[in-house]
C-alpha cells in the first residue's frame, strides 16, 4: 500500500503485563494482537521504533533560516544522534544541575521500513514504515565544544522524545508541525516550508550510508526553539500524525568532574534565543 494512500495507519509500541508489546490506534483505543482493547491515556508507551541510526540536518525550515539572517545554503548538513536519546511519549527530558539551555526544537521523524542504500528521490517515499512527532533536544551549554559534531549538545540519554506511535496513511506533504510549551504555541511551520523536502534528505543520506529498518531521519525545526525549564509540558504535534507529550525535569549533575564543564556563554545564549537579544536579558527562567 503507498505510505499517503489511506486508510490512516498507527502503529505504537507500549509496556503492559509486564513486557512490551505493540498496538494499533483504532477507534481512540489500543487494539492488542489478542484482541484486548487499551486506553491510551493510562497505558505505558515505550519509544515506537529502536533505531540503529538517527540522522538529523541542522537547518531546514525557511522560518528558521530567517530566523538567525542565514544566507541560503546550497546542500544540507547533518549529524547524529545516538540511539540511547530515544524516549517514548509521557516520558521525562531531565536537564542536568548547572546547566540552563535546554532548547526544543519540535520536528517531523521520517521512519524508514526498509533497507535504503543510494535510493533515488523519486523513489524514496517507498521506503519509508511512516512519520511520527518528535522533539530534537539540546542543551546549549556545551554549545562551545565538539567542534559541530553536536555530541554533548544533541547525545544526552532521552534527549530524542518520539511517539506516540509510527503513522502511515496520510500525505506529510500537506501537514503542519506545532510545538506547544504549556499549552501555548510556540513553534509552527508547514511541511510545504522545507529548504529541502523528506524524499530529497532520504535520498541524499542514503547515498553514503544504508539506512535500516526502525531508523529515524529527524528533519528540521521552525523558528521559535527556545530553552525549556523543570515543570514544563511539552507538546509536538504534526496534523495527522498525532501529538507527541513530555515534561522536563531536573538531573544532578555528572559525578565526574572532568572534561568540558557546561557554560550559558554569549554565544550558547544567542543560539538558544535564536538571536532574540531581548530575550537575552531576562534569560530562560526557571
Amino acid at each position: 500500500m503507498n505510505l499517503f494512500e489511506g486508510p490512516r495507519r498507527e502503529l505504537r509500541r507500549i509496556f503492559h503485563d509486564g513486557r512490551a508489546m505493540f498496538a494499533t490506534l483504532s477507534e481512540g483505543e489500543l487494539l492488542l494482537g489478542d484482541g484486548r482493547r487499551l486506553d491510551p491515556e493510562t497505558t505505558s508507551h515505550l519509544p515506537p521504533v529502536d533505531p540503529r541510526l538517527i540522522v538529523c540536518i541542522h537547518m531546514n525550515y525557511e522560518s528558521r533560516r530567517l530566523e538567525f539572517g542565514l544566507p541560503m545554503g546550497t546542500e544540507p548538513s547533518y549529524f547524529l544522534k545516538p540511539p540511547t536519546t530515544v524516549l517514548g511519549h509521557g516520558g521525562v527530558v531531565r536537564r542536568p544541575t548547572g546547566c540552563e539551555l535546554l532548547n526544543f526544537e519540535g520536528e517531523i521523524a521520517a521512519v524508514v521500513g526498509r533497507p535504503m542504500r543510494n535510493v533515488p528521490v523519486a523513489e524514496a517515499w517507498e521506503y519509508l514504515a511512516g512519520f511520527a512527532p518528535a522533539n530534537d533536544v539540546g542543551l546549549h551549554d556545551y554549545r562551545e565544544t565538539d567542534a559541530g559534531s553536536m555530541f554533548r549538545v544533541k547525545g544526552h540519554d532521552g534527549f530524542c522524545p518520539i511517539g506516540p506511535g509510527v503513522v502511515a496513511g496520510v500525505d506529510i506533504r500537506d501537514q503542519v508541525l506545532r510545538t506547544y510549551r504549556n499549552g501555548v504555541v510556540v513553534q509552527e511551520g508547514p511541511v510545504s516550508e522545507m529548504l529541502n523536502g523528506i524524499d530529497y534528505l532520504l535520498a541524499d543520506i542514503s547515498r553514503h550510508v544504508t539506512l535500516q529498518p526502525g531508523d529515524i531521519v529527524l528533519t528540521g525545526t521552525p523558528a521559535g526553539s527556545r530553552p525549556m525549564a523543570p515543570g514544563d509540558v511539552m507538546e509536538v504535534e504534526v496534523t495527522g500524525i498525532g501529538r507527541l507529550r513530555h515534561t522536563v525535569a531536573e538531573a544532578p549533575a555528572p559525578a565526574a568532574d572532568v572534561g568540558f564543564q557546561p557554560v550559558a556563554s554569549q554565544m550558547s545564549k544567542t543560539v538558544a534565543f535564536g538571536g532574540d537579544f531581548k530575550a537575552l536579558e531576562t534569560g530562560p527562567g526557571r
